[in-house]
């Protein structure tokens, strides 16, 4: 792959190049000092993905992915940043991911690897449906809830509180217990009582420090969740790659 890296200081935009180009699966590696340039570089000739520093004078790197959007194939980008209050708007941006510096190889690699997963992918093919189906015991009937269904869950003691779209339903079983078994759902933990699902989430919400999510669908029904100043920066980052999450759809 041919890639960009735009940073306008110079040692970290060495550093990055340098880490990029001992990566097997990148046979070249294009810099750039400022974001005028690399649009540009850009213009000249096409680039497999970018590596895009944020704060920077002039045009920023979320202004220049702005910009991207309007590409016809816009390449995929990847934020590489100091600052991790921008994460939302690089997810709403459609980023590949977010990369906080001091960049670490063996992050800079999970980065590279959802790029190669993008140019070679099929960015428009839908994951298949959840149906993995839960059993849930309301006034002696058994119901059973398609996992693919439930929004969030809420702890309440040792049991766990199935939310969904037309409803709610006890589980006897700790929120800890789904955690551990409902990962690979894409169930993740954003409170010490939460759990929320990824493919419900349709909104990220910051103010003056406070990270909340929406679940559900939109209007009246749609479901605002506090997240812990812990797991904000974990859920952002899942976010990013919201896209390996399994949907909602048919």
């Amino acid at each position: 792959m041919r890639v960009l890296v735009v940073d306008d200081e110079q040692p970290a935009l060495d550093e990055l190049a340098y880490l990029l180009a001992a990566e097997e699966r990148i046979g070249e590696v294009v810099t750039s000092t400022s974001a005028t340039e690399a649009l540009r570089i850009l213009h000249e000739g096409s680039v497999d993905a970018l590596f895009l520093d944020i704060q920077m004078p002039g045009l920023t790197g979320l202004e220049l992915a702005q910009v991207l959007t309007r590409f016809r194939t816009p390449p995929p980008v990847v934020f590489v940043t100091a600052h991790e209050q921008h994460a939302v708007e690089a997810f709403e941006l459609r980023a590949v991911d977010y990369v906080l510096k001091p960049v670490r190889a063996e992050r800079l690699a999970e980065a590279v690897r959802r790029v190669v997963a993008t140019v070679e992918g099929d960015p428009g093919a839908e994951p298949a449906r959840d149906d993995t189906q839960v059993a849930v015991e309301r006034g002696g009937v058994t119901r059973f809830l398609h996992r693919s269904d439930i929004t969030h869950v809420e702890a309440q003691g040792d049991y766990a509180r199935l939310h969904t779209a037309t409803g709610s339903h006890l589980l006897r079983s700790p929120l800890t217990t789904l955690e551990d078994e409902w990962a690979g759902a894409g169930f993740v933990r954003i409170h010490r009582s939460l759990l929320v699902s990824l493919a419900h989430v349709t909104e990220v919400r910051m103010d003056a420090g406070r990270c909340t999510v929406v679940v559900g669908p939109a209007g009246p029904q749609a479901v605002e969740l506090v997240v812990s100043r812990r797991h904000t920066r974990e859920l952002r980052e899942l976010l990013l790659d919201k896209r390996t999450v399994p949907r909602t759809g048919p």
